[in-house]
Formats: C-alpha cells, sequence, structure tokens
C-alpha cells in the first residue's frame, strides 16, 4: 500500500518530520516500510514556461513555432504540434537534456526544418495523466524558470507500506487512520475532520432490503445537483501520488475517500435505477452478471450481491456493474457505503480472479461506524468542489449491526513484567490514551476502552494492549538483559525422529530426491488413476480449478511427477512423507482419519533382455525398504505376496513387509510392487518414455507402532567369513522370499547376509523358468569355514531348492 507524505499532513503537522525519519519510525513501532520514493521526480527538472509568441509553421499547417520564456538567457524557440497552444500561456517546458519518463531525453532537433530547442509537455507526457489532447496549461500565474514540481507545490514522498504487516490493521488502510498512527508515535496532535452529514432534505430516501447476514450495514445517501468534470489539481496529484489514475471528479472522490478513510464506498447514477430500491442478497446458482471492467461473470451461491430489484447491480465488496455505472450526463447520483462479512468478500475476489482496492479492504473487517462517516466525507468534499450539491434524502441506513468496541482489563504490573521495561501506571495510561484508547483506573488495574476502528480484528486479549504500549514505547528502548530461566530438554518426539532418519536414509545411500506437493490433488490425475471413485474430502473454495479433493494418499502426486521428471533423466527415484485423509473414518468430532505414510517411486527404463547383473528395480526397490528398515532399528522383515491393495499396484508382481506387532503376530508395515501396466499410457509413461515403474508405501502410523530390536552387544568375529554365490532355477511363479527361505534354512545359523544380484531368464533354462542368484556371507563363531563346509551348506541348498520346486544350477 503506498501512502503519500503530502496527504498526510492533511490530517498531523509534519513540521520537522523528515520522510526518512517518517519511514523509519513507522518500521520501528507499527509496519513495515519497504520503500521511500519521491512522487514524479522529472518534475524538477521541468521548468515553468512563459509563451511570449506563438505563429505558424512555414512548412506544416498542424505546427506552431513558439518563443518560449524559461526564466534564463533568450526565449527558446520550440516547434509545438499541439492544437491549443497560445501566446500568454503557462506551460510545462522539457529543455534540452530534460529525461522525461519513458526514458526520453531531450535533443535539439530540426522539425520540418525550423530548430526546436525542447518540448512543451503535455499532462501525458508527464506521467501525470492520460490526457493528450493538448498541452498542459497551468493554472494561475507561477513564477517563470521554477520548476515545475516547485512552482504547484508538487513536491511529495511516497511511502510503500508492506501489506503483510497490516492485515490485522484495517484502520491503517486509509491516510486517516495511518496520520492518527503517526500523530501518537511522534507525539502531535490530529487535526480535526468535520464527518458530520450536511444537511438533507426531506425527500424519501432509496429504500433498502437486507436479506443477508453478510451485510450488516448498508448506508444509502441520494446526492442531486452532480457533475461529472474533471478534478482539481490538488485531488488529482493526491491520487496520482499513491498509484491511482484520475478519471473525473465523480470517480476520483469516491477514490479519494476510500484512500483517506480506509472506507471502501460506490457511486450509482440513480437516473438508472429503477424505483423498487436496493436489495442485498446472496447471489443464485449460475447466476451472471457483467461488471465495470467489461467481464461477466458467472456467480455461485456464495457470492454477495447488491440489486437493484432483482437485477444485480454490484458485486458486494468487490465491483460495480456495468449498467449503473455514472456516465457524462449523470447529474442523480446514489452513493453506497456499507459493511461486508470479510470472508465472503475474500472468496468472490479470489474465485472470480477480481482483487480490487475495494475488496483488499473489505478482507480485513472494517469498523460497522465507518459507513456514515464516509458518506458524509464524500457528500461535504463534492459540495466544496461543487456547491450546486444538494442532499434531497436523509441517507438509508439499514442493517443489524453491533459496535464492536469493548473494554479490557489490563494489569500495570502484567506490563511491566512482560516488556522489562518499568513503566509507571501513568506512563502506561498515557501511551494507551496517544493510541485512542479510553482509560480509567479500577482497583489497582486499568479498564481500557478499544475503540471500534481497532476492535474488529486487532485488540482482544490484554497482551494485544501490552504489545501497543510496548511498540510506542519503542522495542529499541527496551534495556537488555541475561536470560534466566530454566532449560529443560524437548519432549521426545518419536514421528519426527522417524520422519527424520527416513528422511536422511533415503536422500543419501539410496539416492532418492524428496518431493514436496500439495494435500489436494486434481481431478484428472485421479481420473487417469482410477481412483476417482473412492470417497475425498473436499474443498470449498479450492486455490486451483479441478484440485478440490484432498489426497487420501501421497503415490498418486508422486505418480504425477514421473513422466516430467522421466524427460530429463533415465533413472527417477522419487519420496515424499505426508499425510493422507479417510473421510470414512471419521472421528468423534467429524474429522478425517489422518494417515500418516512414506511413498516411493522408482522410474527408468527397462533392464536390457538377459541381463545378468540388473534384477530390476522391484527387487532393487525391495532391497531399499529392507535397509531402511533395518536403519530405523526393526527386525530383517519377512515378505509375502500382497493382495487387495489399491489400482496402482500390480495385482501379481506385489509383496508386502511383515513386522512382528506388540503381540508377537506378524503384520503388514510396508508394499513394494510394480505399476499396474494399464496406468503406464494415461501417466505419459508410453512411446519413449517406456520404461519399467516400481512403487512403494510405507505406514509410518504401524511403525510408530511397531516395537523395534533391543540393542545388543555383538562381538566383532574373531574368524573370516566366507562368500558364496548360489544360483537358483525356479518356475517364473515361486517367490523369492520363499526361495531365500530354503537357503537361510540351509545354512543352519551360518547365513551372515544375503543379497539377490541377478534375475536372469534364456532359452536354456526352458520355458516358464527363471534363474535367481544370491551373494551369501557365512561365518562360524568357532572356527573359520573350509571347503568342506561350504559343499555341506550347497548340498543342503540343493534338497531345500528341490523341495521347493527349484534346482541348485553348479555351472
Amino acid at each position: 500500500m503506498h501512502i503519500s507524505h503530502r496527504w498526510l499532513a492533511r490530517h498531523v503537522d509534519l513540521e520537522g518530520i523528515s520522510p526518512e525519519d517518517l519511514a523509519r519510525e513507522l518500521t520501528l513501532r507499527t509496519a513495515e516500510v519497504e520503500g521511500l520514493a519521491r512522487f514524479a521526480p522529472h518534475l524538477d527538472d521541468v521548468v515553468v514556461g512563459h509563451v511570449l509568441e506563438r505563429t505558424s509553421h512555414p512548412d506544416a499547417d498542424k505546427l506552431s513555432v513558439c518563443r518560449v520564456d524559461v526564466g534564463a538567457g533568450e526565449p527558446l524557440q520550440i516547434v509545438c504540434g499541439a492544437p491549443n497552444v497560445a501566446a500568454q500561456q503557462f506551460v510545462a517546458v522539457g529543455r534540452v537534456g530534460t529525461r522525461l519518463p519513458g526514458d526520453l531525453v531531450l535533443k535539439k532537433a530540426k522539425i520540418r526544418g525550423v530548430e526546436s530547442m525542447g518540448m512543451i509537455c503535455s499532462v501525458r507526457e508527464l506521467d501525470l495523466g492520460d490526457e493528450h489532447d493538448g498541452i498542459w496549461v497551468l493554472p494561475g500565474k507561477p513564477a517563470v524558470g521554477r520548476p515545475v514540481s516547485e512552482a504547484l507545490d508538487l513536491v511529495d514522498w511516497v511511502l510503500e507500506i508492506d501489506n503483510k504487516s497490516i492485515t490485522h490493521r484495517p484502520d491503517l488502510w486509509g491516510h486517516r487512520g495511518m496520520a492518527a498512527e503517526v500523530a501518537a508515535v511522534f507525539g502531535r496532535a490530529l487535526k480535526p475532520l468535520e464527518l458530520s452529514l450536511p444537511a438533507t432534505g426531506n425527500a424519501r430516501g432509496v429504500p433498502v432490503a437486507i436479506e443477508s447476514a453478510a451485510c450488516p450495514r448498508y448506508v444509502a445517501l441520494s446526492i442531486d445537483g452532480a457533475r461529472q468534470e474533471p478534478s482539481p489539481l490538488w485531488l488529482r496529484h493526491l491520487l496520482l501520488a499513491v498509484g491511482q489514475r484520475p478519471l473525473d471528479v465523480l470517480v476520483d472522490l469516491s477514490n479519494f475517500v476510500m484512500l483517506d478513510l480506509g472506507q471502501p464506498n460506490h457511486v450509482f447514477d440513480r437516473a438508472r435505477l429503477s424505483e423498487q430500491g436496493i436489495v442485498v442478497r446472496m447471489a443464485r446458482k449460475d447466476e451472471r452478471m457483467t461488471t465495470l471492467d467489461g467481464f461477466e461473470h458467472t456467480l455461485s451461491t456464495e457470492d454477495l450481491l447488491i440489486c437493484d430489484g432483482p437485477e444485480p447491480i454490484a458485486l458486494a465488496g468487490v465491483m460495480g456493474g456495468e449498467g449503473s455505472k455514472v456516465g457524462a450526463d449523470t447529474s442523480r447520483l446514489l452513493l453506497e457505503v456499507a459493511n461486508f462479512h470479510p470472508t465472503i468478500v475474500r472468496r468472490t475476489a479470489v474465485r472470480l480472479g477480481t482483487r480490487t482496492d475495494a475488496s483488499a479492504r473489505f478482507e480485513k473487517s472494517l469498523d460497522p461506524n465507518l459507513p456514515l462517516q464516509a458518506a458524509a466525507h464524500f457528500a461535504r468534499l463534492l459540495q466544496t468542489l461543487q456547491p450546486g450539491v444538494v442532499l434531497p434524502a436523509a441517507p438509508t441506513d439499514a442493517g443489524d449491526w453491533t459496535d464492536p468496541a469493548r473494554t479490557i482489563r489490563l494489569r500495570p504490573e502484567r506490563v511491566r513484567k512482560l516488556l522489562g521495561v518499568e513503566l509507571d501506571d501513568a506512563r502506561i495510561a498515557a501511551d494507551l490514551q496517544r493510541l485512542a484508547f479510553g482509560v480509567e483506573t479500577k482497583d489497582g488495574a486499568l479498564l481500557v476502552k478499544v475503540p471500534s476502528a481497532r476492535a474488529t480484528k486487532d485488540i482482544e486479549l490484554e497482551v494485544d494492549l501490552v504489545e501497543e504500549v510496548g511498540r510506542l514505547h519503542g522495542y529499541d528502548a527496551i534495556p537488555e538483559k541475561k536470560l534466566v530461566a530454566e532449560i529443560e530438554p524437548p519432549p521426545h518426539d518419536a514421528r519426527r525422529e522417524l520422519v527424520r532418519t527416513i528422511q536422511d536414509r533415503l536422500a543419501g545411500g539410496a539416492r532418492f530426491h524428496e518431493v514436496l506437493s500439495y494435500s489436494f490433488v486434481s481431478d484428472s490425475l485421479l481420473g487417469a488413476l482410477g481412483l476417482d471413485d473412492a470417497p475425498y474430502v473436499e474443498i470449498v473454495n479450492p486455490v486451483a480449478e479441478g484440485e478440490r479433493r484432498v489426497r487420501r494418499s501421497v503415490l498418486p502426486n508422486l505418480l504425477g511427477l514421473v513422466e516430467k521428471n522421466r524427460r530429463q533423466r533415465t533413472d527417477v527415484r522419487l519420496f515424499e512423507l505426508g499425510k493422507g485423509y479417510l473421510p470414512e473414518h471419521a472421528d468423534e468430532r467429524g474429522q478425517p482419519r489422518e494417515v500418516h505414510e512414506a511413498g516411493l517411486v522408482w522410474a527408468g527404463t527397462r533392464p536390457v533382455a538377459n541381463a545378468r547383473f540388473d534384477a530390476g528395480r522391484l527387487p532393487r526397490l525391495q532391497g531399499a525398504i529392507a535397509d531402511l528398515l533395518d536403519h530405523v532399528g526393526y527386525p530383517e522383515p519377512t515378505w509375502e505376496a500382497a493382495s487387495g491393495l489399491d489400482a496402482l499396484f500390480h495385482p501379481k508382481k506385489s509383496l508386502a513387509a511383515l513386522l512382528p506387532g506388540p503381540d508377537g503376530a506378524p503384520r503388514a508395515v510396508a508394499w513394494v510392487g510394480e505399476l499396474e501396466p494399464g496406468l503406464a499410457k494415461p501417466l505419459g509413461l508410453d512411446g519413449e518414455l517406456a520404461g519399467e515403474v516400481a512403487l512403494a508405501r510405507i505406514s509410518l502410523d504401524v511403525l510408530l507402532d511397531t516395537p523395534r530390536r533391543g540393542s545388543r552387544y555383538r562381538p566383532l568375529p574373531k574368524f573370516p567369513p566366507t562368500k558364496v554365490d548360489v544360483a537358483l532355477a525356479a518356475p517364473t511363479e515361486t517367490l523369492a522370499g520363499d526361495l531365500e527361505t530354503a537357503i537361510r534354512t540351509a545354512g543352519k545359523g551360518l547365513v551372515r547376509t544375503l543379497e539377490l544380484f541377478d534375475v536372469y531368464t534364456g532359452p536354456n533354462l526352458g520355458a516358464g523358468r527363471r534363474s535367481l542368484a544370491w551373494h551369501v556371507t557365512l561365518s562360524a563363531e568357532d572356527r573359520t569355514l573350509g571347503e568342506g563346509d561350504v559343499a555341506k551348506f550347497l548340498a543342503r541348498v540343493e534338497r531345500g531348492a528341490r523341495e521347493a520346486g527349484a534346482e541348485l544350477r553348479r555351472e
């Protein structure tokens, strides 16, 4: 938000307070000032000129040759193309070397054979408006040769306030409120401002019917005798300083009042309204209306409308309608100043993509006392500019609103304890009174009356008042003290510890990349995965169109990222730790059950046929899960074929990792499998991106409830281990886990590690068969194993494999 230094000076005496001082003190005590800049600094180089003579160009009918006195040396000869240039005018002159907006540097030139030593500028060329049908004829008789900024009193500084720092302060969204803050900070008086209504006639006011609680107050004021004309310079320049483009006096005054008091308002052409009066209601489903920007909007039942009888004429709090805007022939106005529910306004503005200066203020919970004051302010200013304006009727003031002002008990000793400053009671009361709080003393405490401007969203608790005293006193004035307190270790958070350990292991040795995705999932992705029939938590006001459902699992979002990543690299390893939400398992409050899980996806090209050293991504992902569980401290899992998984997993190539639960019974903690083949094409993983995709899901909730293996001392082995490779040929449907069990059984306690390193299929094995090979480490605690021990082990493996329908390959 932009605040004008000159505008603030209308409300508070700033004599002796430099713009830099103002920016610094506001940042320290009120709101962050992100920038400070001169308004229209180029006007310092543009000077007042007096046109002494104007003659026609000898070689161009539409050009004039002017002699212009600029207060130094000989008058300048300037060729001008404006139709309104004339002798005796006072004009804005850019001399040779002057830099104008748009980075235009003026140079000496010859125009159709006549030398020109500068430019007589228009309003648009000086970036002071959009008028460009002629030069800018300066009002009065300003001193020739002086900079235009000084001659017309246009010197101003603009403070850029960080909007986020005043979200809780609706009173600071106007110059009057900011001036009150400046007055408190610098200990100066706020200048009086007449905010009572001028005299009104006895005619019947416009009837107003409010049909929704989203409009607590609606003020409608009839105004006659207004006319559309350019605004005076002081009004135009104040608006320009804060980034508003002047249009005409009616629109400009409406904007001025909003930026002055922080209360938006809207002007309707009363001649274009019917006799039915104003109706404030919620929109009907799919109702349509066209706003002032020319866009037609389709509305929902959550949008609030201002209607002329049954017809919408404005989106409440956002923008007026095209059908009732003021025009060149407007003389009878209806001024609307209202108070709307902040959430309703924000949702409408965001959903329709039509956030405005008005909606930004209504979203902040405006003071319901402001509408009548703003209406009076508008009427008085308009009567000052157009004395013929009259108010034919008293304003219609409708709505069921209450004054939010409240009284809070403040303990001075609490202030001193929290701030660490010995402020006496009188000083605390004085600081609060400077901020327009009412203060009374009772029973050793201060009864502080919070004005309505601070009570809608800001000051609610005693600690809020302590903050007010602290910031006005100055946080930089609080003396430093050493902290003296008992330090206690933070409570142990097993879930956080587990998450950190999993993150470190997967992003480290496993070389997976962590993903942080949104909790909602797009309808198109759910449709592609065949998951759109499941129940989902739905968002009432989605951030993006088509993303109204909250995910049940992290895997869909991960799979949605594979295609994009596969275009960048061959091997894609992604994981995410997050929550899913299951509405069918709601708690006693109706809240959906949260499930905490880790999802993993490993994608890439398929292994070369008959490859000897690539077992594929599924067994490698299985190994990564086993390694992760071992690293976290769980015993080695047993694996079994998984069934009943969702549609993402291959129905015949999926495994479940089992660990003993608290009762000793095995239960699944993780699932790993190949992607369902039918999902490759919907995910864009066909054609040049076709390959192998393995995925896994780990339930953190089950893991946290699963006993970990106890720490135990294991001495270093005294005897060296023996390594042997075991290859087993078996039918394709034989599970690798069953064969591993056979190998461990044959080892009779000698098997220390078992690592699957090869899966091979070939014509020499026969149809429907494959070979699986393991690195096996054997070790005994009482001796070094010899060739005889290895031979006995292999013989036992051969017998066990035969019982499992496999055979030991010895070639």
